[in-house]
């Protein structure tokens, strides 16, 4: 008789799993899966996990709000690759999560967010905080699912985790019915995720190769998820020798040093004009990693839609990203860290024909990004501010910031030199600032974590200053008030001059607001008071808030308010 038909021994059993309830297995999944910190808002829909989680080395962080707990487990999702963990309650926790949920989805950032959901026996009846999840964020995730059987949890979780970071990744919502999770079952645990690689063909390569040696103005363009620290650093050498320009996508700046000969500058709002007229004149885009959406594309104006003028090289983590909105001359379907190790065997056999458009290249980035020159209204001069930061912050700082034309002080001036020390929404979500970085000082409470606002920015979330309060993260929040929804004070002079409407703000003493919290305050008038308030503010040991006052009509580095009034009305607006 086969052997495969006997009884297996004791010695080989496996043994029978323990009876747990629906909690205390889906608490198993996460430390199975790797989960050493997640963020919540607590609900009594989802108690029975709370009850699992007490007794085990999972951090939480208790929030204020459900949307500044996505964005603080988005924010952790976007530096290490990994998902980031979110609870919220249901109803109206998980809709005020759908803002978190959004920037995952347009950022490719692996998110799970587990939203509690009414007893099954009360489905479809519009009960108490009722939502049909799958309806509701069917759009905007991945992947939607509501686990109805405790026994199905292993299986359901450990899909979410691979959901949320294969291919491109995203966001994943799971519903949990509340009395799912008081059930008790036996049921076998799930294996740990792992993440595939995909890697590119040698076929592709020596394409690829033969391309770059015929272009005489090749360009790449970095963007996406799913990069390291080591594919930047085998990208860079890649780069070199080449001698190739490359500029990164919006709010992607970390994917390449600013301090190599190659950066060009990044693809945001407000780009350098250089920028956009040598992509245009290239005659190779080689795009690793991104989507070249809206922003980045300049309005889609950058390159043809559907087939480029530009021969176009695209490589990305997902099939389905490849020729869905440019026709490439060449597709690979890769992962950024898998093509990115594979272009060490890629390297040009004879002298390259482009040898000093990436020195041209990096020579126009860095005339765009000195601060010395700038000047603008008011005795505040951010020019010098970003001067100071430079001069004294460390190099992998992390820079996070929100939506507003505050956000352009740090794109174009700060110079972004290493991996995982950016956070920025591209989805331009308002609010994302101070949650981003109170996930960022969790996750690493030893790296510098500065948070640029603006007034209006800053009070989306504002109430999450109090958990920076609570587990101790003395963040720096350097808050630019200028009393207005600046970026839409901007657009409104330029499209109906003169006619200000519902676009003023009256803010509070922000400096007070840091300490009612039990925080740092300092108030920033003058250029001359930003240095020493910093200076104080990094010795506090506290979460801080810088509130520098601006002046107006600063409205950008380079522009007033006036001039723009005055332009649009000289248009006939």
């Amino acid at each position: 008789m086969p052997s495969a038909s006997l009884p297996a021994s004791p010695a080989t059993a496996r043994p029978a799993p323990a009876l747990r309830t629906g909690g205390q297995v889906l608490v198993d999944q996460l430390i199975l899966h790797g989960v050493r910190q997640l963020f919540c808002v607590p609900g009594e829909s989802y108690l029975a996990v709370l009850d699992a989680l007490h007794d085990t080395d999972i951090a939480v962080t208790v929030c204020r709000q459900e949307g500044g707990a996505a964005m603080m487990a988005e924010a952790q999702g976007k530096l290490t690759g990994q998902p980031g963990i979110c609870f919220v309650t249901r109803g109206p926790g998980a809709t005020n999560a759908a803002a978190g949920i959004h920037i995952a989805h347009q950022d490719s950032t692996p998110l799970i967010v587990f939203v509690g959901q009414v007893a099954r026996g009360a489905l479809g009846r519009e009960a108490f905080q009722e939502l049909d999840y799958p309806a509701v964020f069917g759009t905007l995730c991945k992947w939607v699912v509501q686990v109805d059987d405790a026994k199905r949890l292993p299986e359901l979780v450990s899909r979410a985790f691979h959901a949320a970071t294969s291919g491109r990744p995203g966001p994943v919502v799971v519903a949990l019915p509340e009395d799912m999770l008081t059930n008790a079952v036996q049921v076998a645990d799930a294996m740990p995720y792992s993440v595939a690689e995909t890697h590119p063909g040698a076929d592709a390569l020596t394409e690829l190769a033969g391309r770059l040696a015929a272009a005489e103005r090749p360009v790449a363009i970095l963007g996406g998820s799913r990069w390291s620290e080591a594919a930047v650093r085998d990208f860079a050498a890649f780069a070199e020798a080449w001698s190739l320009p490359v500029y990164c996508s919006f709010r992607r700046q970390m994917l390449f040093p600013a301090s190599h000969g190659s950066y060009g500058g990044d693809l945001g709002l407000g780009v350098n004009p250089k920028i956009v007229a040598r992509i245009r004149a290239s005659d190779l885009v080689v795009l690793v990693g991104g989507r070249l959406s809206e922003i980045p594309s300049q309005g889609y104006g950058l390159l043809d839609i559907p087939v480029p003028a530009q021969p176009l090289v695209h490589v990305h983590a997902d099939a389905d990203e490849l020729g869905r909105l440019y026709r490439p001359t060449q597709a690979i379907h890769a992962t950024p860290q898998a093509f990115a190790a594979a272009l060490a065997g890629v390297r040009p056999a004879t002298p390259v024909r482009q040898t000093g458009q990436a020195a041209e290249a990096h020579a126009e980035y860095l005339a765009w990004s000195d601060p010395a020159p700038i000047r603008i209204p008011g005795p505040l001069q951010m020019g010098e501010v970003m001067q100071h930061l430079r001069a004294v912050l460390p190099a992998d700082a992390i820079f996070c910031n929100g939506a507003g034309n505050f956000a352009t002080w740090v794109h174009r001036f700060w110079p972004f030199t290493a991996y995982a020390s950016q956070l920025a929404p591209t989805s331009g979500s308002m609010g994302y600032g101070l949650p981003a970085g109170v996930g960022a000082k969790r996750l690493w409470p030893q790296r510098e974590v500065v948070v640029f606002s603006g007034d209006g920015d800053f009070l989306m979330h504002g109430q999450e200053f109090a958990t920076a309060v609570q587990y101790g993260l003395p963040l720096i929040v350097v808050l630019l008030d200028n009393a207005m929804y600046g970026t839409i004070r901007m657009h409104q002079e330029r499209e109906y001059p003169g006619r200000v409407s519902a676009t003023q703000l009256k803010n509070p003493d922000f400096k007070a607001y840091a300490q009612a919290f039990g925080g740092h305050g300092e108030r920033v008038e003058r250029t001359e008071d930003f240095a020493p308030a910093l200076a104080r503010a990094r010795a506090s040991g506290l979460p801080c808030v810088l509130h520098c006052l601006l002046d107006p009509e600063a409205i950008t580095p380079t522009g007033t308010l006036a001039g723009i009034r005055g332009a649009a009305q000289a248009a006939g607006r």
